[in-house]
């Protein structure tokens, strides 16, 4: 007898539909799996056959064959257990064909019968409504997350025999629902507050700037002046996600199993901060079949990377092409993927090895040729993809001492937002959302300048000898603290503050 039910896989960052074929015909006994199996699904039909068995249903002696198609795509979730036990059962005559039409199932299996919950729940969900597909089984634990999805029933089962029960009348399971107030997600904000920062009124208002037009940051500065504490309290001034922009990095979160144990959406924007130990393939993503690196799971979020010259400079170079195309490819034996990576980088460091170069209170211990090979690891492309260039210096004793509140996150934020808002209302036609995304012929077109202001650009192009790159992220910055300051063209007084800020911190990089 033949049967078919449908699972799902995930490939990049989207679902695949499984159909899961089950021929059950006389001969002798076997049980064979074929459709490119990794280890974990070859596995499956030991769990399936004693999940039957234990949950008290029986297993005929003939001979079963199991096609999982499409056959040129490689299947590595173990949630397929479930829609091959659904289909062997229907194959065996249990389960009547039409009670598993237009359903997809998707749970691992224990050997008692038990579901267990899976990773990139979201996607499957998100594929199986495109392709018609009406109802959605799943383990308790991922029933949060699948009921993200609208226009899908969506089943939380127990056990095996408790689907079984269902599909063939004799129990009815009700669908899942969902809880009202899902999307309605109040503004909440990190326990990291900008508040806690004394002095550092520079680096805060650079910091401003580039949570305002999502630019890249580099912090240089003595130990202890506080470039990781203020890294922590970027995202905190960063403006609220968009009900799109949640459903993406809830997607990313679920394939790469981050998802917190009940599931739902991922509502706060991620800061990622690797190790500097990290390698290539954890920072880029990898895998025989790629699964998201740190420039994806910090996807419309911040990417920290903490005493940046101490990374491999393999590691730092391949930033390069997500920095600039906003995603990133990775291509394998298996498959090539493409992953969005539209990230916010804040990278901090100290000026020397001992990290006192060029502080006033303690004297550097660092030869020039010990500072070259620090700072070298840093390449000038990579810095020239980098927007924003601050010193942050030692703090003061009386800042440190002074009972003067200083400003809050929710107070930056505001202004934040309002920037976003005026930034969003122009390019939105684009399809993006901040300054820092704009190309160069969008630069031509939205961004006017005075005269004034054009004519010290051209003295500061010629003196720093800008490259053409440089000169583009001077004017988004400065698009960014004119839209900060509510204005519709950019007058010298904002490019004056841009250039400022991406200045010559004197020292020597590759």
């Amino acid at each position: 007898m033949f049967a078919r039910t449908y699972g799902a896989t995930t490939l990049g960052v989207n679902g695949v539909l499984i159909g899961v074929e089950v021929d059950v015909s006389g001969g002798f006994p076997a049980f064979d799996v074929v459709g490119l199996l990794e280890t974990a699904v070859k596995e499956s039909k030991e769990r399936v056959r004693t999940a039957i068995k234990n949950s008290g249903l029986r297993i005929q002696p003939q001979k079963v064959t199991i096609n999982l198609a499409p056959a040129d795509i490689r299947k590595d979730s173990p949630g397929l257990d479930l829609p091959i036990a659904v289909g062997l059962l229907t194959g065996y005559g249990e389960i009547a064909q039409e009670r598993v039409d237009g359903s997809l199932f998707a749970a691992e299996l224990s050997l008692e019968g038990e579901l267990r919950g899976i990773r990139g729940v979201l996607p499957m969900a998100i594929h199986a409504r495109e392709q018609g597909l009406k109802k959605f089984y799943v383990a308790p634990e991922n029933v949060n997350e699948a009921l993200l999805v609208d226009g899908i029933e969506v089943y939380g089962v127990r056990t095996l025999r408790e689907l079984t029960e269902h599909l063939t009348g004799r129990r009815a399971l009700l669908p899942a629902a969902a809880d009202p107030g899902i999307w309605n997600r109040e503004e909440t904000f990190a326990e990291d507050d900008f508040a806690d920062v004394q002095g550092q009124f520079q680096a805060k208002r650079a910091l401003e700037i580039a949570a305002a037009g999502s630019h890249n940051v580099l912090m240089i500065g003595v130990p202890g002046a506080g470039k990781t504490m203020l890294a922590r309290r970027l995202s905190s001034i960063l403006p609220a996600m968009t009900r799109e922009e949640a459903l993406e990095v809830t997607k990313i979160y679920s394939i790469a199993g981050l998802l917190p144990r009940d599931g739902g959406l991922v509502a706060k924007r991620p800061f990622r901060s690797p190790h500097h130990t990290t390698s290539a393939a954890a920072i880029i993503g990898g895998g025989s079949i790629p699964r998201p690196g740190e420039v994806t799971l910090s996807h419309n979020g911040v990417l920290f990377l903490d005493e940046l010259p101490e990374f491999a400079k393999a590691v730092l170079e391949v930033l390069r092409q997500p920095l600039e195309d906003g995603m990133v490819t990775v291509s394998r034996v298996n498959a090539t993927l493409t992953f969005p990576s539209q990230m916010l980088l804040v990278c901090a460091m100290n000026p020397c090895p001992c990290g006192y170069r060029g502080d006033k209170e303690k004297p550097c211990a660092c030869t020039p040729n010990e500072i070259k090979r620090y700072t070298r690891k840093i390449s000038g492309p990579l810095l020239d993809r980098i927007d924003i260039h601050i010193r942050v210096p030692r703090v003061e004793y009386k800042e440190m001492v002074s009972v003067k509140p200083a400003e809050s996150s929710k107070a930056i934020r505001q202004r934040v937002t309002a920037a976003r808002d005026i930034q969003l209302s122009r390019l939105g036609r684009y399809n993006i959302f901040a300054n820092a995304q704009m190309t160069h012929a969008m630069l031509k077109e939205l961004c006017p300048v005075t005269d004034t202001g054009q004519a010290l650009l051209e003295q500061v192009f010629k003196k720093m000898n800008l490259s053409a790159r440089s000169y583009d992220r001077i004017l988004k910055v400065a698009r960014t603290i004119a839209d900060l300051d509510a204005a519709e063209v950019i007058q010298d007084r904002h490019i004056a503050e841009a250039i400022q800020l991406r200045g010559d911190l004197g020292l020597d990089f590759a």
